[in-house]
């Protein structure tokens, strides 16, 4: 098991999740490592937790199904559940946002491509559209009349 964990300072904001559902899923994007071969793909790929696809000489199925162009290995990967929420705290604190049971692949970079969904701390705004792809994101929260922001953002991949 893998966990994409993030650690973010989160200003006049809190509930930071990606927009991920049946509609408009999320595609979390990695780079991949196959545990065999250690062979790093150089391309990114991307996962969503709404796809899956047949395991070669299984009944089974995952999110992610990948051969490994340098040893022909067949590796797996399947999202559990749904993605947490990172709420805010200070000092920021490292939180799982997704887990993955991986099979014969690593993950070993994260890219924040896609929609991030986030709530306005102490009032009732709801902030959509976030990027997060330059590492940070700055609005206005006119209910409070102050400036938001996410920034510091630290992405790690580590064993749940």
């Amino acid at each position: 098991m893998l966990a994409l964990t993030l650690t973010a300072e989160l200003t006049g904001v809190t509930d930071l999740r990606p927009l991920d559902t049946s509609e408009e899923p999320y595609f979390y994007t990695f780079k991949v490592q196959c545990t065999s071969c250690r062979e790093t793909h150089p391309n990114w790929v991307s996962i969503s937790r709404f796809e899956s696809s047949e395991i070669s000489g299984s009944k089974g199925e995952a999110n992610f199904v990948w051969r490994c162009k340098a040893c022909k290995r067949e590796s797996t990967a399947s999202i559990k559940d749904a993605p947490k929420t990172y709420t805010h705290a200070s000092p920021p604190t490292r939180q799982t946002i997704i887990e993955f049971d991986c099979r014969g692949l690593e993950f070993t970079e994260f890219q924040a491509n896609g929609e991030w969904l986030a709530k306005g701390l102490e009032t009732p705004t709801n902030f959509t559209a976030i990027d997060l792809a330059e590492g940070e994101w700055y609005d206005f929260d006119e209910k409070s009349g102050e400036e938001v922001s996410i920034k510091d953002i630290k992405w790690e991949i580590r064993r749940a």
